[in-house]
């Protein structure tokens, strides 16, 4: 296992979080939940019937999941309380009771509940639903950190040891946003830099080196598409003058010296950029796809930022492997928030 990871595991092991899995009788859930309790990595909660689970368990030879926490969404008795909470959570936008009982029967809402009401520190899902299903609950449940108006979907790029040396740092880069704003904004594009930035110091643990990337670097070709990379470079950087940003670059400016040395020389970002801040959604998500499979580099995440708890969508082309690790990165979102 990368060394990430061994870390966040130790991490885990000193200070188990309690995370909620919604999916329950997800099989690729299922084998990583067992996984983690057999390790003493993270407390597990499951959403749905302790019975079906557990049968199911015992279908695929997962001894450590009888070890779970279990929270039956069918029962109304059970729920109930979860449903006030909703109720008084949303009210004000015109939510009626029975409105809340239908939710808090839904997993990925009563997950969320669990979380806001204290008896979780986070929740991972998405290998069956989609990201928007994901996040509908965690903003209405939830909602932005404070100080935050945007949330944005990280990944943590472990290269293939063949180039782990060349680029980045640790054999790590992130990317952002590929998961949630399909057309962000300047501002949302300079929080998006700034979170990042913060998830490869305190997740990554690298250094960050924040690349606002553009098809231009440093004025090569004039648009309104460029503008509005310099302006968010700008904004980000009022935002925390502590970090590292620079743009706007292309990606080769970014992350290859000898190009830098070409387009953006004096630059404290380009060749050696950790973090990659992309324009939209498309750009984002189409390039760490290409990256996972043609260039053999690991993809975890999408690691959500900007969200009051820890709430992590998964890809629903994952496998059991990448679902660990990712409850592995919201068991150290849940620690750092403490």
């Amino acid at each position: 296992m990368e060394p990430l990871f061994e870390k966040l595991k130790k991490e885990g092991i000193a200070n188990p979080q309690r995370l909620v899995l919604p999916e329950s009788t997800e099989e690729r859930n299922m084998i990583a939940a067992d996984r983690m309790l057999a390790e003493g990595t993270g407390k597990i909660t499951f959403i749905g019937k302790k019975d079906e689970i557990i049968a199911k368990a015992n279908e695929m030879n997962l001894p450590n999941i009888c070890k779970a926490t279990f929270v039956d969404n069918e029962n109304s008795e059970e729920t109930e309380k979860y449903a006030q909470l909703f109720y008084e959570l949303r009210k004000s936008k015109g939510i009626t009771i029975e409105d809340a009982r239908a939710k808090a029967k839904n997993p990925l809402y009563l997950g969320c509940l669990l979380v806001k009401a204290g008896e979780a520190d986070g929740m991972v899902s998405g290998a069956i639903h989609a990201t928007s299903d994901v996040l509908r609950p965690a903003f209405q449940v939830l909602k932005t950190a404070p100080g935050v108006n945007s949330v944005s979907g990280a990944f943590i790029i472990v290269l293939p040891e063949e180039i782990a040396k060349k680029y980045g740092e640790k054999g790590m880069l992130v990317f952002a946003d590929c998961a949630v704003m399909p057309d962000p904004t300047e501002d949302e594009l300079a929080q998006t830099a700034v979170l990042t930035a913060r998830t490869a110091q305190n997740l990554a643990g690298i250094t960050p080196r924040v690349a606002m990337l553009s098809f231009s670097t440093k004025g090569s070709a004039q648009h309104d598409k460029v503008t509005k990379m310099v302006n968010a470079t700008a904004k980000a950087k009022a935002l925390d003058p502590s970090i590292v940003i620079d743009g706007e670059l292309q990606a080769d400016a970014a992350i290859v010296d000898s190009v830098a040395q070409l387009k953006a020389p004096g630059s404290p970002v380009a060749g050696k950029a950790t973090v990659l801040v992309f324009p939209n959604l498309e750009v984002g998500n189409i390039a760490y796809k290409l990256v996972q499979r043609l260039g053999g580099a690991t993809a975890v995440g999408p690691i959500l930022q900007g969200l009051a708890a820890p709430v992590n969508d998964l890809s629903r082309g994952c496998n059991a492997d990448e679902i660990y690790k990712t409850l592995l990165i919201t068991s150290n979102q849940a620690i750092n928030r403490k």
